[in-house]
């Protein structure tokens, strides 16, 4: 598509480039090649590729990083042999620049290669609302585990128990223990805050962030919004804004480290 774009010229004939573009376009092809087959190993390498997609497809990411390498070299030696072809001048108006196309895709490879990705924060998190369902316009989890106990349970676990049964009643006084990063979510009372985790079934895209809210025995400044905690406690029921919900009665905050893989499936 973006070869005709930038091929298609204003009569509706491909136009035919000159010596010099000739080769610059496919040198640019080239490195469009080499650089998105870079960039996609390097965030495989280094251990980034599940802040974009889910687990289950990084074989596939990996496999077409290498194939962009293998097509790079082969472009590479195609074009030591065309550029002893002659081509004609070029003599129509081009839609785009020829070189516009391949030149967006290496910036943005480029720029993948010197990038540092980072998870979603709190910020993207309100962005996209909390929530302590899962909504039927939603992406929903792999699985559900009934069978797991309430101590054991993550966050996600128990978003998705409430799925299922959301009277928040029937788990007062259960054990909580969940891990999660912190969240002041709008209306929210300075002694209270929310425990949220996002959720992937497929990439980044479809992320949403599910969490808790969690009651505190004194201010919440103390536990800095994107920071992450194991926190543990006992479940009970609030009106939160004019409406019951399942809070988790905060008994300890243990700071974590931010999982080398922060997402929930």
């Amino acid at each position: 598509m973006i070869w005709l774009l930038r091929n298609w010229d204003m009569s509706g004939q491909l136009a035919a480039p000159g010596r010099r573009s000739v080769r610059l376009l496919i040198w640019l092809d080239v490195l469009v090649l080499l650089a998105w087959g870079l960039a996609l190993l390097r965030f495989w390498l280094m251990g980034r590729l599940p802040l974009f997609i889910h687990p289950n497809y990084i074989p596939l990411v990996v496999a077409a990083g290498l194939l962009l390498l293998v097509l790079s070299g082969i472009q590479g030696l195609r074009t030591l042999a065309l550029v002893r072809l002659q081509a004609r001048e070029m003599r129509h108006t081009t839609l785009l620049p020829p070189q516009v196309g391949s030149g967006l895709l290496l910036s943005v490879a480029l720029i993948a290669l010197v990038m540092t990705p980072r998870p979603f924060t709190s910020d993207t998190a309100l962005q996209r609302g909390v929530s302590d369902t899962l909504s039927l316009t939603r992406p929903q989890p792999q699985a559900f585990r009934i069978s797991v106990e309430p101590s054991q349970r993550t966050l996600l676990d128990w978003i998705r128990t409430l799925n299922v049964y959301p009277e928040p009643d029937a788990y007062t006084g259960q054990a909580v223990k969940v891990q999660g990063f912190v969240v002041y979510e709008p209306n929210q009372p300075n002694n209270y805050l929310t425990i949220s985790r996002f959720v992937i079934t497929c990439c980044a895209a479809d992320a949403y962030p599910v969490g808790l809210p969690v009651k505190l025995a004194g201010d919440r400044s103390q536990y800095p919004k994107d920071s992450w905690f194991e926190v543990t406690g006992n479940m009970v029921t609030e009106s939160l804004n004019q409406q019951r919900q399942l809070v988790i009665q905060a008994s300890a905050f243990t700071p974590i480290p931010e999982p080398a893989n922060p997402y929930m499936y």
